[in-house]
């Protein structure tokens, strides 16, 4: 399957090195099989007065040899990952994590239910509306290898 990563830059081997620790799912290296979503959020680079690149790579389809963790709604087993993911207290037993991300709609959200100014089931409540969109991390350099293969980078 085509998968998109946006970045200021080419990527030709992806790796975890250059990921930040407080993200979704914690470090890795982040894809989405949604082009539009990429493009996206690449245009966030353009604003900043930076390059833009859509990288695309081909990702392999049967991921059985590895351990996966999927979340396809925004409830509240996603809502704890992320949460925890955001503090820090990253989760070591996934190789690859598939699941909504927290566009801005959704972090206004997430940060409301932060900061304790609403309930996890007001902020659950909030999410049911939301359609999830698509992020793949891929948490280690071994599982990057075995299922990334590099495609092309577009200047956008």
């Amino acid at each position: 399957m085509k998968v998109y990563h946006s970045s200021t830059v080419r990527i030709v081997k992806p790796d975890t090195g250059h990921s930040r620790k407080y993200l979704d799912f914690g470090p890795g290296f982040y894809l989405t099989t949604i082009k539009e979503q990429a493009v996206k959020y690449a245009e966030r680079f353009i604003r900043r007065g930076y390059s833009a690149w859509l990288n695309i790579y081909e990702m392999k389809e049967d991921l059985s040899a590895w351990k996966v963790l999927r979340f396809d709604n925004y409830d509240g087993q996603w809502l704890d990952y992320v949460a925890n993911c955001r503090k820090g207290n990253i989760d070591p037993e996934h190789d690859i994590i598939i699941g909504g991300i927290a566009n801005d709609r959704v972090f206004r959200t997430i940060d409301l239910y932060f900061s304790g100014e609403i309930t996890k089931d007001e902020a659950l409540n909030r999410l049911i509306f939301e359609k999830p969109n698509m992020q793949i991390c891929l948490c280690s350099e071994e599982a990057i290898k075995d299922c990334l293969t590099y495609i092309d980078s577009l200047k956008l």
